[in-house]
């Protein structure tokens, strides 16, 4: 309900010669024809003061970014800028009142609408205060989210790295604070504007008329279709797929069959944009299904496949080994593998093979392994530690644009474990093969292998340590072992790990980063989570969660600081919803 607070503005005459004042509660009011008309002074684009504008032909604008409004409503003639607030106004024996209250306000459907026409029209300080406005209302995470993958996947380049940033930092959420939860939401969403500025909306093609097909001959199907790159037959088995009712896990089982028919598929990309839209329909429900599932169908049109590389032949041949392997794990029987049977299996030697420079003997170990009852998710958790130790043991000396190279194959471990937790499905146990031979190929990354983080350097002291001593380190370029060290010593004091979780969050989310600083961060918190599960009851649990943590701090380190424009632009959304004042001039 509106208060009937009135505040007086001076007389009407007076404000006729003035053309405008500031009153009480930050209110601009400003003389318009005959009588007066009041908004609020902060402009809502990024709240310079309205009052130092202009008014002209009922039309007022800011100076600053030349924001247009309706002196009367408020509205926006430009849609970057949201509406202002306005005011009702009263003349009473030549006295202007103004109602201190404001005449609209923001319902949740508004600010759901504004975020949406914020992705449509790639604005990043409308998506910001979307945001801002839904999370104070308390709208669940969730439902943002959902917005923000139902717009993604409209979009005729499919899935990609804008719903995979989104995707991932709506798994960490629950790692973070308010104020990162809010950057976060805020960092994926516009990246997925970005990512469809400029696109034609994706029309789905539809199912087959028919849904009878059984869900085997479907899967044939759709690997056929992925085989000859055909991605438009692919989408119209897929939806078939769909409309036939088929589990998700199934259908999850259908795709990654046809994305490990080929090896390492664009440089482990496809595999991870795969389970990152899995995990988006697991989060949003089935009704999203067809969005999200037919988006991935682009990714089929023209992937590089490994097996047709010279360093995947040469100068050892891997491709002949691994068929092999293949077709003699096809025909054993690996159906009950997921209840891992090798209580003797040495994970410490296993880790170590991986990352040697025998690649011939790891296709032969991972085998034998599998063949011997080891589940393949623990093969998989295993590989992405083995992963994760490359990022660890990455030495600056390296050219630095190699950090991807080590940072794609960790983010590909990570989403096979992913989801050989989910699924038993033999066929998938060929990309714990392709995850090994990554691993193998990134060996020169550490040689020299980078040193042990230097904790003694910052253990005296950590264990009333600020996290705020971390995120100052990484104001300066380059604090690679720096950032470790500190890390490692925070880890060895006892402390509880939440504060550094997220302090590590906030490390990437008041940066401009890039879409591989995002994998980076949630891929290293979801090992992190796995490890800590089996604290007690894996010799190696505590030490490959540190190493999680210290190889996500080496990478985030490595990549800031940068300019930092997009938090900032949150920052002032922020203040904005909260009323504060941005500019002392007023």
């Amino acid at each position: 309900m509106r208060t009937e607070e009135w505040i007086s503005a001076g007389t009407l005459d007076q404000l006729k010669s003035d053309g405008a004042k500031v009153i009480k509660g930050g209110i601009a009011v400003f003389a318009h024809e005959d009588g007066a008309a009041a908004v609020d002074n902060r402009c809502p684009h990024l709240g310079f003061p309205l009052h130092l504008g202009s008014l002209c032909d009922g039309i007022l604008t800011c100076h600053w970014h030349h924001a247009r409004f309706d002196i009367c409503s408020g509205g926006t003639l430009d849609p970057w800028a949201d509406d202002a607030l306005a005011h009702d106004v009263k003349i009473v024996n030549g006295e202007v009142w103004v109602n201190a209250a404001s005449r609209q306000s923001m319902s949740v459907e508004r600010l759901k609408q504004r975020l949406r026409e914020g992705l449509e029209q790639n604005i990043g300080i409308v998506i910001a205060k979307a945001v801002v406005g839904l999370i104070e209302v308390g709208v669940s995470e969730d439902e943002i989210v959902r917005i923000g993958i139902l717009f993604g996947t409209s979009q005729s380049s499919g899935w990609g790295s804008g719903l995979t940033i989104l995707t991932a930092m709506r798994n960490v959420l629950p790692k973070l604070d308010k104020q990162g939860r809010i950057l976060a939401l805020y960092h994926g969403l516009v990246h997925v504007a970005r990512a469809g500025a400029g696109r034609s909306p994706r029309w789905l093609l539809g199912p087959l008329p028919s849904a009878d097909a059984s869900p085997k001959r479907l899967a044939d199907w759709y690997r056929s279709c992925v085989e000859v790159r055909d991605s438009q037959g692919a989408e119209k088995v897929l939806l078939t797929a769909v409309a036939a009712g088929m589990s998700p896990v199934d259908i999850a089982d259908m795709l990654l069959i046809a994305v490990t028919d080929h090896f390492y598929l664009d440089g482990g990309h496809t595999f991870d944009f795969h389970n990152k839209a899995f995990e988006a329909l697991d989060a949003l429900g089935p009704d999203a299904a067809e969005a999200i599932l037919a988006s991935l169908t682009p990714l089929m049109r023209n992937p590089s496949r490994s097996e047709e590389q010279h360093h995947w032949q040469s100068p050892v041949d891997l491709v002949a080994p691994l068929k092999q392997a293949f077709e003699r794990l096809r025909h054993g029987d690996l159906s009950d593998l997921a209840a891992d049977s090798g209580a003797s299996f040495d994970e410490g030697a296993f880790v170590e093979k991986l990352l040697g420079d025998q690649p011939l003997a790891t296709i032969q170990h991972i085998s034998e392994a599998l063949q011997g009852g080891v589940a393949p998710a623990r093969l998989a958790r295993l590989i992405a530690l083995a992963a994760a130790e490359r990022i660890a043991r990455f030495h600056t000396q390296n050219d630095f644009g190699d950090w991807l190279a080590v940072l794609h194959t960790f983010t590909y471990a990570h989403a096979v474990h992913e989801r050989l937790l989910r699924s038993k499905e033999p066929l998938l146990y060929r990309a714990l093969f392709y995850g090994a031979i990554a691993i193998y190929h990134d060996r020169f990354l550490n040689v020299p292998r980078a040193p042990k983080p230097r904790k003694d350097e910052y253990r005296e002291g950590m264990a009333e340590a600020s996290t705020d001593d971390f995120l100052s380190l990484l104001d300066r370029r380059q604090q690679v072992e720096e950032a470790a060290g500190w890390v490692a010593a925070y880890l060895d004091s006892g402390r509880d790990h939440g504060p550094l979780l997220n302090a590590l969050g906030h490390s990437l989310l008041r940066e401009d980063a890039e879409f591989h600083s995002f994998q980076m961060y949630e891929a290293a918190v979801a090992e992190y989570d796995h490890w800590r599960s089996l604290k007690g009851t894996e010799a190696l649990a505590d030490q490959a969660a540190d190493t999680m943590l210290i190889a996500c701090a080496r990478y985030l380190a490595a990549h800031a600081p940068t300019a930092r424009e997009l938090p900032h632009t949150a920052r002032i959304a922020w203040r904005l919803h909260r009323g504060e004042r941005l500019f002392e001039s007023e």
